[in-house]
């Protein structure tokens, strides 16, 4: 018994589960949900070597992430492995690397096959497990029992998408599509049947979104009176990442965003090395994965704990228009039809307040819209299919989806006699869980209005 739970512990970051609910029943029962969509075998790939395999050096900074889709349906967060599902029989088998003890001795405890041993198949719950060279046997059989007979069907599935070209499912996909040939078969993909699945969350991952939150939370209010001993954007950085690990179970949702004064203007701003400036704002986008699941928050602050009139305003603009928006969030639309309702609510306030109210001016760094208001958020933090984000999906309860008008340009406005002018980039970003009334915003409770986040910094 003892040895099991090493076993588990051992293999913690390769095998993701959870100490709070049965994580092998979990993915069992996501295998058997699609299996019953199916009409044909299904093959899934992981993704083929870890970070820095042709240049070894990178190896040891790089921290290997499994491609989402395999790992939701086997929680198996490791490279070279690869998954099959029969529906004929509703049998699942895993492939997966030899053991290999040298490799081992570097980089740890893998899933590896071993005859006689059945270590993955107690960590995973798959039964049947077999080495990564019979993979293409395998199939080969399938493709011969599925074209052949009353119930013979022309085609076989993988996971990949069909719009987005040179990732390893595409690479995938034409190699199987090379051996299905023989049996006049094609390659149909299973993404979207997939993801109808993967964005509506099961209670267990609604859980670990909720702890997320908590330990978000908890990290923001510990940073915020401390910030009068940050002297620049890595201070905070490092600060708010340790607090954010400390109480957590695994790793960042993503690498922290610090962006000081016209920084923030950067949407992907990453070198979080810059002095902080007093009377700036700096914004925040930051979260932390927990289980399976994230949180994706993002705040603006001042840097010496007062906004200015100017800041006020623009800030006030960009929290009211989440609230704009999320009047229309419901089960039942999708996030493309309901997209420009901040960012025209924004522009409508800039005109109103700002130009004509306090006699000032604004240049924008885009047209229209800076980036989507909404993204879904799962096994990834930008959920759904690349490219398309599936904003085309229509939202049903258990879905959890972003909140995040921003605002980005240059400013000036005369308050109280007062002339202002400065570079600004605000964001303020929620996560929404649909329900079946509506949403429930289950990071309200991280500070979010002026009032609590200075009262936060005095």
């Amino acid at each position: 018994m003892q040895s099991r739970k090493t076993d588990v512990q051992a293999y913690s970051q390769v095998f993701l589960s959870s100490k709070n609910y049965d994580s092998k029943k979990i993915y069992a029962k996501r295998r058997l949900s699609l299996m019953k969509k199916l009409d044909s075998f299904c093959v899934f790939a992981g993704m083929p070597v870890e970070p820095g395999g042709e240049e070894a050096f990178v190896q040891t900074w790089t921290r290997f992430v499994q491609d989402p889709a395999f790992l939701y349906m086997t929680g198996v967060n490791q490279a070279g492995c690869f998954l099959v599902l029969d529906p004929r029989k509703s049998s699942t088998t895993l492939f997966v690397p030899k053991k290999d003890p040298f490799k081992e001795f570097w980089n740890g405890k893998r899933l590896g096959f071993v005859d006689g041993e059945n270590v993955v198949s107690r960590l995973t719950g798959i039964d049947d497990v077999r080495p990564v060279d019979d993979l293409w046997p395998f199939v080969e059989s399938l493709a011969a029992a599925y074209s052949n007979g009353k119930a013979a069907v022309d085609h076989a599935f993988a996971f990949f998408y069909e719009k987005f070209k040179g990732d390893h499912n595409e690479k995938f996909m034409l190699k199987m599509k090379s051996v299905l040939r023989r049996h006049k078969m094609k390659v149909n993909s299973c993404a979207d049947m997939h993801f109808e699945d993967r964005l509506v969350l099961e209670p267990e991952r609604i859980g670990d979104a909720h702890m997320a939150q908590e330990i978000t939370d908890e990290a923001f209010r510990a940073l915020l009176p401390a910030m009068k001993n940050m002297k620049t954007e890595r201070d905070v950085a490092l600060y708010l990442n340790y607090e954010m690990q400390r109480r957590g179970d695994g790793d960042l949702a993503f690498p922290t965003i610090i962006a000081g004064g016209k920084n923030a203007c950067c949407l992907h701003y990453v070198k979080n090395d810059e002095p902080l400036r007093d009377g700036e704002l700096v914004l925040f986008d930051f979260g932390v994965r927990f289980g399976t699941l994230h949180s994706d928050i993002s705040r603006t602050i001042p840097v010496n704990g007062k906004f200015d009139p100017l800041q006020k305003m623009l800030y006030e603009i960009v929290l009211e228009s989440a609230k704009v928006y999320q009047r229309v969030v419901r089960p039942g639309v999708s996030l493309k039809e309901i997209g420009m309702i901040c960012w025209e609510f924004i522009m409508m306030e800039l005109d109103r307040r700002l130009v004509k109210g306090a006699k000032g001016s604004f240049k924008l760094l885009y047209e229209k819209r800076p980036h989507g208001v909404s993204h879904f958020i799962g096994e990834h933090i930008h959920e759904g299919a690349p490219g398309s984000r599936s904003l085309d999906v229509v939202l049903k309860p258990g879905m959890l989806i972003s909140c995040e008008p921003g605002l980005y340009g240059d400013f000036s406005a005369t308050i109280d006699g007062v002339r202002y002018r400065e570079s600004i980039g605000i964001r303020i970003e929620d996560d929404l869980l649909i329900t079946k009334s509506g949403f429930e915003n289950i990071s309200e409770h991280i500070p979010r209005t002026v009032e609590d986040i200075e009262a936060l910094m005095r």
